[in-house]
């Protein structure tokens, strides 16, 4: 499922000022479009309702803001106006609201100001640049009346730090509209004993959003076996076009992982997945054990087109992974794997999908003897995570109950890595590799998380306000 983001825009200014100052009002709108033009920019629908200056207006603002299904409103604070004309809009809205209290520059010029010799017109150029002046009593208001709310607060024009603090909001509420409208699907079954990872459906679909399609691995494997010889050669040009095939692969697992890849593909169109989680042991069952022994691949393919794929039936890491992706960092399977007190630094990785799209190079396609702890052996993926700035995010449950997100900065370093056929990286960490395992986990995560490329902890911290979520950034 898919829709596109929508902002409610309206600016706020005092009726009493039109007929006294001239030109104000035409100004003030003036700016609104300016804020909605740059809002457009970032890749959402715009509703752009001007500038209210009266409670009636304001009532029929919150009612149109309703009507049009608005996630995130953006109340651009002009000049002085009277809370009487925010509240209504936002009570009833009841979206998360962003107040802009923008200056239309640095600073008013004194000395022409002082010059104008018409107290009339100065007041008028005073109230221009008046924009601080009510949010006080804004969010006085919003606060008795249990309201969030959140600021951006600089300049109109030439101002990239609020700029990009505006175009973080509207990331991140792209992505609570994604997360909403996403489809988990949960194939198989916990890895028996990881109690870490056992999640509560509800509590995810109640703060996240979103629909969890439980899925039957025997429908994956019913459907592998209608896959056609065409549609097995198709994939693996594919696999030949984006995996480094190691000589040491067999065309008979090569050819096990296309079918199994062309019926995850048909899988995954069939409920509309934008994300999945998975493990099955496949014992007892030679065709279950055949398909699940051969979706490495299939896998890290879906990973690297928008459908990221978690193993060993970690929900909570999906989620994290989708959050990732939707940000356009990747969001890769990762654990710790070893410390390198030499260089100061964490090995992670893990067995089973990686994401093409962050990969340092092309991802090396290995086969292996066995799956270690699991059931099996075949192909899987060896990568390292692109050298530079990255993100680990982990969704955690928490014991009252509540969802939390776990974030950290770091760098992806080269170096030696564990050529076991795995996704592995080096991570460098500017608090120290010692000092980040025990602040990482003092926080009760599971052993699993996300990783993605560059630093993006203020999005996931905004995405936290927008859905509730408490966000804890240990470096």
């Amino acid at each position: 499922m898919s829709t596109t983001l929508k902002i409610g825009l309206f600016g706020i200014g005092l009726e009493a000022y039109w007929e006294q100052f001239e030109g104000l009002e035409k100004r003030l709108s003036g700016y609104v479009d300016v804020v909605a033009g740059r809002l457009k920019t970032f890749g959402a629908e715009v509703v752009n309702l001007g500038l209210i200056d009266t409670p009636g207006k304001a009532f029929d603002a919150g009612h149109r803001f309703r009507s049009e299904d608005v996630d995130l409103i953006f109340l651009y604070v002009t000049t002085y106006a009277l809370s009487s004309t925010v509240l209504p809009v936002v009570k009833r809205a009841k979206v998360p609201v962003i107040v802009l209290n923008l200056a239309p520059e640095a600073a008013i010029d004194y000395e022409w100001f002082n010059k104008l010799n018409d107290r009339t017109r100065m007041t008028g150029e005073w109230l221009a640049y008046c924009s601080a002046c009510p949010v006080p009593e804004i969010a006085s208001v919003f606060k008795r009346s249990g309201i969030p709310f959140y600021q951006v607060t600089g300049m109109l024009h030439n101002d990239p730090e609020a700029w990009k603090e505006i175009e973080e909001w509207i990331a991140s509420a792209k992505v609570a509209n994604m997360m909403y409208h996403n489809n988990l699907g949960v194939m198989g079954n916990y890895y028996s004993g990881m109690l870490d990872i056992y999640s509560n459906f509800t509590l995810h679909c109640a703060v996240l959003g979103g629909h969890i399609e439980i899925i039957e691995v025997d429908e994956l494997s019913f459907i592998r076996g209608q896959v056609g010889a065409q549609e097995i050669k198709d994939k693996l040009k594919v696999f030949g076009e984006v995996f480094d095939v190691q000589p040491d692969c067999s065309a008979f697992e090569l050819e096990r992982a296309a079918r199994t890849s062309v019926a995850l593909d048909q899988l995954v169109s069939k409920y509309q997945l934008g994300s999945m989680a998975y493990y099955h042991k496949g014992t007892g069952n030679p065709q279950n054990k055949d398909t699940m022994s051969s979706v490495i691949l299939g896998n890290s393919l879906l990973t690297a087109n928008g459908v990221p794929v978690a193993g060993e039936y970690e929900i909570k890491n999906a989620q994290a992974m989708k959050i990732m992706d939707s940000f356009e960092a990747g969001g890769s399977f990762t654990e710790y794997y070893a410390m390198d007190f030499n260089d100061d630094v964490v090995l992670m990785g893990h067995d089973g999908p990686g994401h093409l799209a962050i990969a340092e190079g092309k991802i090396k396609v290995k086969p292996l003897q066995v799956y270690h702890g699991k059931v099996g052996n075949g192909l899987s993926v060896e990568m390292t995570v692109r050298y530079g700035a990255v993100t680990l995010l982990s969704v955690v449950e928490t014991m009252d109950g509540k969802l939390l997100f776990l974030v950290a900065e770091a760098e992806s370093v080269p170096g030696p890595i564990l050529e076991i056929g795995n996704t592995n990286s080096r991570y460098r960490f500017p608090v120290g590799a010692r000092k980040f395992v025990e602040q990482w986990n003092v926080h009760g995560p599971a052993h699993h998380c996300a990783v993605g490329i560059g630093h993006i902890a203020s999005k996931i911290k905004k995405l936290g306000e927008l859905l509730g979520v408490e966000t804890v950034q240990v470096c």
